[in-house]
């Protein structure tokens, strides 16, 4: 059984709400999920000790927001390099954040990444709780593959 860290940056609560979906699904595969505010990230040595990070940020104005910015900073000291990865946020009209938080990981952390980014409005909406714990499900997946 392994262990992820999911790290999100919230304004409104949304992406809050899909950081716990994805935890779900991520424990739907029997591995355990710890989900952090960002806040409570203060030293790269935070998010080391799990065999998965996955980070998310809301996008504004077509960025990540500054406490996320901030934290890949830290998280550029921390030994993650080969670890499972993966990025998610909430967004309004584009999403392009989360874009960047997840092409950090892949390439100048060397992470091995899950699929593509998941971008979602609202956890509520079309589909979006079971598109959150899908996508817990192939972090969960993955690390499964890594360790076995």
């Amino acid at each position: 059984m392994g262990s992820a860290l999911v790290v999100f940056a919230t304004r409104t609560g949304n992406t809050k709400a899909i950081a716990s979906l994805i935890a779900e699904g991520i424990r739907f595969t029997g591995n355990q999920a710890k989900v952090v505010d960002i806040a409570d990230i203060k030293k790269p040595e935070d998010l080391e000790g799990h065999d998965a990070l996955v980070l998310g940020s809301p996008t504004y104005h077509g960025e990540m927001i500054q406490t996320m910015k901030t934290m890949l900073f830290l998280a550029e000291k921390a030994n993650l390099e080969g670890k499972v990865g993966a990025a998610f946020g909430a967004f309004g009209w584009s999403g392009e954040g989360l874009e960047r938080v997840y092409d950090t990981m892949k390439n100048v952390f060397k992470m091995d990444m899950v699929g593509d980014p998941l971008r979602l409005k609202d956890p509520n909406l079309g589909g979006g709780i079971k598109m959150a714990q899908d996508y817990g499900r192939s972090v969960g997946e993955k690390m499964e593959k890594k360790s076995g």
